[in-house]
This record gives structure tokens, sequence and C-alpha cells, in this order.
């Protein structure tokens, strides 16, 4: 029992030490890339913004309008006479802290995160890295940077969305289907939307797609000389994302509780 708890434990302290190796070796590229801009590297970061963000879109789409819909159907059962006004903070307080920024890194996960694991899996294979990087290609700034930059870019566009569509839906099901005035579901939120709450929101699609992308190279770089290898790093990518995921959304809303 002790000993299968500090082989865990060692495993989570290396995955973390591989982590933040590989994030900081994209921050490196990030630095040098501004330094001197390569088209190549830009060209690879539109592709990875399109990709995660615009592709995704109308999943997001759908998934914001159902969630505005059942927050107000949920809510319509209040009786209070300023159930607008608790409807508004009820979006800040559920929707925009809380729920857009994981549904939307859910979305990311299962779109990217495995596509980014299999994609340098695959060129690890066929020793495609090894060939950039005997060309003096850095592979931080081809390869690694764009792919986190991008993910991260189109997880906070994503979660802008997100909370946008989700509130309007909610607004136009609360008018029509149970005569809830605007105004006071409007008064609501500007009571509790604070700059506090946009940086929540923010810091969390940030990271999320920065640790999405990260984990999604770092398990496809770990390919050896087997195809098989090539889906396991996919399926790793996906359960690593999601668990530092959460425990990443806990930790944020307790440091802001402060």
């Amino acid at each position: 029992m002790i000993a299968a708890m500090g082989r865990t434990a060692l495993s989570v302290y290396e995955a973390i030490t591989e982590l933040m190796a590989l994030v900081l070796s994209v921050f490196r590229g990030l630095v040098a890339s501004l330094v001197r801009v390569r088209k190549p590297v830009v060209q690879v970061l539109f592709r990875q913004v399109y990709f995660t963000g615009n592709e995704a879109f109308k999943v997001v789409m759908v998934i914001s309008m159902a969630t505005g819909v059942a927050i107000i159907s949920q809510m319509s059962n209040v009786t209070d006479a300023g159930r607008g006004s608790l409807i508004g903070k009820v979006f800040v307080w559920v929707v925009i802290r809380e729920i857009a920024p994981l549904i939307t890194a859910l979305v990311v996960i299962a779109r990217s995160g495995s596509a980014i694991a299999i994609e340098l899996g695959q060129m690890k294979l066929k020793g495609e890295i090894e060939y950039l990087e005997a060309l003096g290609i850095p592979g931080e700034q081809y390869l690694l940077m764009p792919r986190v930059v991008g993910v991260g870019i189109a997880l906070f566009v994503l979660n802008a969305y997100f909370n946008l569509i989700c509130v309007l839906s909610g607004l136009l099901v609360s008018w029509i289907g149970w005569q809830i005035p605007l105004a006071q579901i409007r008064q609501g939120i500007i009571s509790v939307l604070t700059l506090k709450e946009l940086a929540i929101t923010s810091s969390k699609s940030l990271l999320f797609g920065v640790v999405i992308a990260a984990v999604g190279c770092n398990s496809g770089l770990k390919v050896g000389d087997s195809i098989t290898q090539i889906p396991q790093a996919g399926t790793r990518a996906v359960i690593q994302s999601l668990i530092i995921v959460f425990v990443a959304d806990v930790l944020i809303s307790f440091i802001f509780l402060f």
C-alpha cells in the first residue's frame, strides 16, 4: 500500500516536472518568435487557432444555448419577486465563473488534446522531428509554442463566446417563456459581474488551454518506435488533461475566494 502510494506520488511529480519544463521551453520559443518572426511558425499558430477554435465553435454554441435554457428552466421555479435579479447573479456565479471554462475545456480536450498528441506522435515515429532538428529548426519554436499558444488563445475566445451565447439565450427564454423582466436579470448580472469575476474566467480559460496543449505535446513526444503507442498517447493526453483541468479549476476558485 505504502509502496503503491509512493510510486503514484513519484509519477505525479515526474509528470508535473515534465510539463513545467515543456511550458518553460514554450515561453522561450515565444520570446524567440517575438524577436524574430518566422512565417512557418505563424502559419502553424494560426492553423492551430483555427482548428481548435473555429471548428469547435458549433459544438460550443449548441452546448452554451442548452446550458442557458436549462438554468432558466430550473430558476423559473423561484417565486420571489426579485427572481430576475437572482437569475442574473446565478449566471455570473455559475456560468461565467465555473461552467463556461470547464465545458469549453472539455470540448477542446476531446477535439484538440488527443489530436495534438497523435499528430506529434506520428511525426516522431516517422522521424520528422529529428529531421527538423537536423535542419537547425528549434522544436520548441516550431512544434510546441504554436500549439500551446494557439490552444490558449482559442480556448480564451471560446470561453467568451460561451458566456455571451449562454447569457443571451437565457435572457431570451426567460423573457419569452416566463415573462421575467429583462431589466431585473441585467441588474443582477451587473451587480456581481466585477473585474474579479472576469479575471477568474479569463485566467481559467488561458491556463486550461496551455495545460491541454502542453499535455498533448508531452504525450506525443513520448511515443517510441511502435505505432500502437500513438493511440495510447492520445488516450493518455485526454485522461491527464481532465485530471489537471479539474484540479486547477478547484485551486483557482479557492485562490480567488481570498
